[in-house]
């Protein structure tokens, strides 16, 4: 299974920050960004008029220490320790953030991404993701998936929430759940079409793998009717699915989908292709 979208994303900007210079200049003026989230945020929890605005100051603050420990942890300029202190002043930051405004659907997600950074962070070595043990992953995500959760509670259109839910357990294999709440995401906005075909191509891959054939031909069918796309952090649903039409000889179907992927100039694996037009008699 590829990277998932936010691992992706947070590689993605590692480069992008690699290609604009990350020397010693670059990244004390990243920290410096940090630090001062840091100052103003704690000159707000000692002038806020109310708990409420006590709260959100926190919760700013919470972010800023995760944010400084992800970002000094993936370039490697502190140690474990030092990165393991700076999360928990973040959690401390957070759970005080809730504890003052437990209705804030604000205050829930912004710890739980904090959880999933973390987790995310200890997924990726040297910009690789790489497999963990399922306990140290459960540790981290399973906490992220509690707060996401407060957080649609209190507010069922909070489509950020539904997105990070979605995430988390595609992350960890729950595809069920993340079609799911992707599919929430998607009344919401456009982007959660796009994650949720993803997921069910991603699970026809699982189901494929598991030689359930027929929930894989359902899943990738699925994805195509939503217009999934294959790119450098998605799954591609074209390609596998023409390749277990022809294995059930069932060529017509084989070729709609073929044709599907050339009309939307999706890449078309040519010895799958190849063995298509064998086994069928036919070039089209």
């Amino acid at each position: 299974m590829r990277a998932p979208l936010k691992i992706a994303e947070a590689l993605c900007a590692c480069g992008l920050l690699l290609l604009g210079g990350c020397g010693p200049m670059s990244q004390s003026s990243y920290l410096a960004g940090y630090d001062r989230d840091i100052s103003s945020s704690t000159q707000a929890i000692e002038t806020a008029r109310d708990d409420a605005q006590r709260a959100a100051a926190y919760s700013k603050r919470g972010r800023a220490y995760s944010e400084k420990a992800r970002y000094s942890r993936a370039f490697k300029l502190i140690s474990s320790e030092e990165y393991g202190r700076l999360f928990g002043l973040a959690i401390q930051d957070h759970d005080q953030a809730i504890a003052l405004d437990p209705a804030s659907a604000e205050a829930y997600f912004s710890r739980g991404q904090a959880y999933y950074d973390r987790a995310s962070l200890e997924t990726v070595v040297d910009g690789v993701l790489v497999v963990t043990d399922a306990a140290a992953r459960k540790a981290w995500f399973d906490p992220a998936v509690a707060d996401f959760r407060k957080a649609v509670e209190r507010d069922s259109r909070y489509e950020q929430a539904w997105d990070m839910l979605g995430l988390t357990h595609e992350t960890t294999g729950e595809l069920d759940l993340a079609i799911s709440e992707y599919s929430q995401e998607m009344a919401l906005n456009s982007l959660g079409k796009s994650r949720v075909a993803n997921a069910y191509c991603l699970r026809g891959d699982s189901d494929q793998k598991e030689k359930k054939y027929d929930a894989a031909v359902a899943d990738y069918e699925k994805a195509i009717d939503l217009g999934a796309t294959a790119d450098d952090w998605s799954c591609d649903p074209y390609n596998p699915l023409f390749g277990l039409y022809d294995k059930n000889r069932r060529y017509d179907q084989a070729w709609e989908v073929v044709h599907k992927a050339q009309t939307s100039r999706k890449w078309v694996m040519p010895e799958l292709l190849d063995r298509l037009k064998k086994d069928s008699g036919r070039n089209n």
